[in-house]
C-alpha cells in the first residue's frame, strides 16, 4: 500500500470507529479488550492520533511520550475523538514527503511510517468498537490485512521488548489462504525474526506450527482480535500459544 492509500484508508477507519461508538454508547463492554468500556477505547485512540499528529507536525526528532487520556466522557469525548482522528488525516495529507521526525521501526520514511502505523492502530480499534456491538465486524481488505501482518511480524516483533520468545527453538509459519503471502517466523530467545515469501517460492524449513486462513482472519488473530480456532492450526499447538499468550503490543 502507498502512503495515500494509507492515509484514506485511515480516514475511513476512524470514521466507522465513530459510528460504532456512538451507537453502542460509552458505557458498552468492549469483548475484544477485556475490562474495557467503549469510553476506554475513545480515549485511548483518540490520545493515541493527536500524539501521533503533533510528531509529525511539528517535526519532533526525539520521541516524545503521548501524555495523559482526557476525561471527557459521553458526545463530547465522541466529538473530542473525532476532531483529533479528523487532525490526524489533516496532519498526514499537508505533511511533506521528506519530513525529518522520529519513528520506532524501520521504514521507507517516516511518513511512510506514520500513515502505515495509524492506520493499523486505528483498523484494529474499529473492530475493537464494533465488537461493542455484538455484529459482525467491517471487513478488512486482503491488501490491507496483509499489509498489517507485515507491520506485526517484521516491524513489531523483530524489536528487542517482543516478548514472544523461547528457549527451545520454534519455527512457526502463517499462510493466508486469499492470497500469494506467506510468513515464516523464528521464535527463539532473541526477538522474532519474520520473512514473507510469495506463491510459488520455497518458504523453505519444515515447521512446528502453522496457522492458515483468509488475511483477515489471520490479521486479526496475531492482533489477538480472534481466538486461535478462528483459523486451521497444524502441528504443536504451543506455539502458537507463545504467540498468543505474549504477542500483545503495548
Amino acid at each position: 500500500m502507498r502512503i495515500a492509500e494509507h492515509i484514506a484508508s485511515l480516514s475511513e477507519e476512524g470514521r466507522l470507529l465513530a459510528a460504532a461508538a456512538e451507537r453502542a454508547g460509552p458505557g458498552a463492554s468492549v469483548p475484544t479488550c477485556p475490562g474495557w468500556q467503549v469510553r476506554h477505547l475513545l480515549r485511548h485512540t483518540g490520545m493515541v492520533h493527536r500524539w501521533a499528529a503533533a510528531l509529525v507536525a511539528e517535526g519532533r526528532t526525539t520521541y516524545r511520550p503521548a501524555g495523559t487520556e482526557t476525561a471527557l466522557d459521553g458526545a463530547e469525548l465522541l466529538d473530542w475523538f473525532r476532531e483529533g482522528h479528523r487532525r490526524l488525516v489533516g496532519t498526514l495529507e499537508e505533511a511533506p514527503a521528506d519530513l525529518d521526525c522520529w519513528t520506532f521501526m524501520p521504514a521507507p520514511s517516516p511518513l511512510a511510517f506514520w500513515s502505515r502505523r495509524q492506520l493499523h492502530e486505528t483498523t484494529v480499534h474499529r473492530v475493537d468498537a464494533e465488537s461493542a456491538l455484538g455484529t459482525p465486524p467491517t471487513r478488512v481488505p486482503v491488501d490491507r490485512a496483509v499489509d498489517g501482518i507485515d507491520e506485526l511480524l517484521i516491524g513489531f516483533h523483530a524489536r528487542p521488548k517482543s516478548k514472544v520468545r523461547s528457549k527451545k527453538p520454534r519455527l512457526l509459519r502463517v499462510r493466508a489462504l486469499d492470497t500469494e503471502a506467506t510468513w515464516t517466523v523464528r521464535i527463539s530467545q532473541d526477538p522474532p525474526r519474520a520473512v514473507r515469501s510469495e506463491a510459488g517460492t520455497d518458504p523453505g524449513d519444515a515447521v512446528d506450527c502453522e496457522l492458515s486462513g483468509t488475511a483477515e482472519e489471520l490479521y486479526l488473530t496475531l492482533w489477538n482480535r480472534l481466538p486461535l480456532t478462528a483459523v486451521t492450526l497444524r502441528g504443536d499447538r504451543s506455539v502458537a500459544r507463545i504467540w498468543a499468550d505474549n504477542s500483545a503490543v503495548t
